[in-house]
């Protein structure tokens, strides 16, 4: 089992709102250019990640999101788990009925696997991801870079 495009843009899009959200909310659209997502799915994501209580939205005129807490707060877990995403590992999901409805001869080493997997991710917040500086480096080359709305460059400072 591999995490999902949903799942791996999740994190990708909160990283991004945690990167921009000093100057205020920070729109769909943006962050669908500058992560090359389209805004329809990350709509999606955004609504599981609002029900999930990650982000709180705000509507009009330079609406968008935030963060609901301190990036610091927010676990790259957190995210994973709002977005309904499963990093489980073992064939049967867990429940031990792998192999005629009993556990299978892989069980124990998928599980652990898992159970590393979740307390990686556990331990992993927006904060430190933000910390990183290949992270810092990317996050400035794309606020550098032109965006595309439409299929029309746009610079970033004509928004």
């Amino acid at each position: 089992m591999k995490l999902t495009t949903r799942g791996r843009y999740a994190v990708t899009a909160m990283l991004d709102l945690a990167l921009h959200e000093t100057d205020g909310p920070v729109a769909l659209g943006d962050i669908s250019a500058r992560q090359e997502i389209s805004l329809s799915y990350l709509e999606q994501i955004f609504s599981r990640l609002r029900r999930g209580g990650l982000v709180l939205s705000t509507r009009g005129p330079g609406g968008g999101y935030r963060l609901s807490r301190e990036a610091a707060a927010i676990s790259v877990a957190e995210v994973v788990d709002a977005v309904d995403e499963n990093v489980e590992y073992t064939r049967c999901g867990g429940l031990e009925n792998c192999q005629n409805q009993q556990r299978c001869l892989t069980h124990d080493l998928w599980a652990s696997l898992s159970e590393h997997v979740r307390s990686f991710l556990d331990e992993v917040t927006l904060a430190r991801l933000m910390e990183r500086p290949a992270v810092r480096e990317v996050a400035a080359r794309q606020d550098a870079a032109p965006i595309h709305w439409a299929d029309s460059p746009v610079e970033l400072e004509n928004r």
